[in-house]
C-alpha cells in the first residue's frame, strides 16, 4: 500500500496529472472542431505542461538546496530533464506558426517564475508575475487557453473564426472556475500580497462568480455556427460536474479534492466526448 501511495503522489507532485488534464482539454479542441488526433501537438502540450509547472514549483526549492535536494526532488528534476528533451523533440515537429505562439508561452512561464519584474509592479522581493496583486489567476487561465484552444488550431491551419473566439472565451471562463477550489483551498496559506479572488470577496462570492462563469460557459455554446447535440450534452454534463466540485470545495477540504479530482475534470471532459463519439 505504501508503495501505491508513493506511485500516486509522484503522479501529483511530478505534475503528471496536470499533464493529462491539459493533454485532454487540448484533444477536447481537436473533437470540438472535428479535427484528426494531432499526436505531435498532444504530447508537446503534455511534456511542456510537465516542464512548464515543475519548473515554476520547483526553481525555488532546486535554487537554493541544490547541494542537499532530497530523494524525491532529485527524481522529479531527472523526470522534468526527460520531458524537457521530449518536449523539445515534439516541438520540432509542430509548424512555424506553431513555434511562434509556443515562444510567447514559454516566455510567459518564464517570468511567472523567475524574478524579473520591477518591484514598483510587486509587492514583495519574488519580482515574478506570481506575485503581482490579483493577477496569477488570469496569467494561468490565458496560458491554458491559447495551448489548449490556439495550438492545435494553429498547428492544424485551422481559420480562426467565430466559433474558435467563442471556444477561447469558454476555455478562459472553465478555468478560471476550476482553480477557485485551489485559491479557496490555500486561504489559510497563500500571502495576503497576492490579491486572490477569495480574499478579496470571501468564499461564498467567489462561489457565485464561479456559478455565473459556467453559465456563461454553458450559454456561449449556443452561439456558435456549428452546434450539435454530442457538443451540449457533453458541455452540460461537464458544467454540471464542474458546478458539483466548485459548490462542495472549502477551505479544509481533503488533500486529494482540488489536487485530483478537480485538476481531472478535463480528462472526464475528453471520456465524455470520446464515448459519445
Amino acid at each position: 500500500m505504501k508503495i501505491l501511495t508513493r506511485i500516486f503522489n509522484f503522479y501529483l507532485t511530478s505534475s503528471i496529472h496536470v499533464a493529462l488534464a491539459s493533454y485532454a482539454l487540448t484533444w477536447v479542441t481537436l473533437i470540438q472542431f472535428d479535427l484528426p488526433y494531432d499526436e505531435n501537438c498532444l504530447l508537446f502540450v503534455f511534456f511542456a505542461s510537465i516542464t512548464g509547472y515543475n519548473f515554476v514549483k520547483y526553481f525555488g526549492l532546486a535554487k537554493f538546496h541544490h547541494r542537499s535536494l532530497a530523494r524525491w526532488l532529485q527524481v522529479i528534476q531527472l523526470f522534468s530533464l526527460f520531458s524537457f528533451v521530449a518536449m523539445c523533440y515534439y516541438a520540432l515537429q509542430l509548424k512555424v506558426d506553431t513555434l511562434i505562439v509556443v515562444g510567447v508561452l514559454g516566455f510567459v512561464t518564464f517570468l511567472y517564475a523567475i524574478p524579473l519584474i520591477p518591484k514598483k509592479y510587486i509587492y514583495d522581493e519574488h519580482q515574478n508575475l506570481r506575485q503581482i496583486s490579483g493577477i496569477k489567476v488570469y496569467v494561468i487561465a490565458a496560458v491554458w487557453t491559447f495551448s489548449s484552444v490556439g495550438l492545435p488550431l494553429i498547428n492544424n491551419e485551422y481559420r480562426f473564426d467565430n466559433d474558435v473566439i467563442i471556444t477561447c472565451i469558454q476555455r478562459f471562463c472553465l478555468v478560471l472556475v476550476l482553480m477557485l477550489p485551489f485559491e479557496i483551498r490555500d486561504l489559510n496559506y497563500d500571502s495576503l500580497k497576492l490579491a486572490t479572488i477569495p480574499q478579496k470577496i470571501g468564499v461564498k462570492k467567489t462561489k457565485i462568480i464561479g456559478v455565473l462563469l459556467l453559465i456563461v460557459f454553458f450559454l456561449l455554446e449556443y452561439f456558435k455556427n456549428e452546434l450539435n447535440w454530442k457538443s451540449i450534452v457533453s458541455t452540460l454534463i461537464i458544467t454540471l460536474v464542474t458546478l458539483l466540485f466548485l459548490i462542495g470545495s472549502n477551505k479544509k477540504q481533503s488533500e486529494y479534492y482540488s489536487a485530483f479530482w478537480v485538476e481531472g475534470i478535463p480528462i472526464i471532459w475528453l471520456a465524455i466526448l470520446l464515448v459519445l463519439s
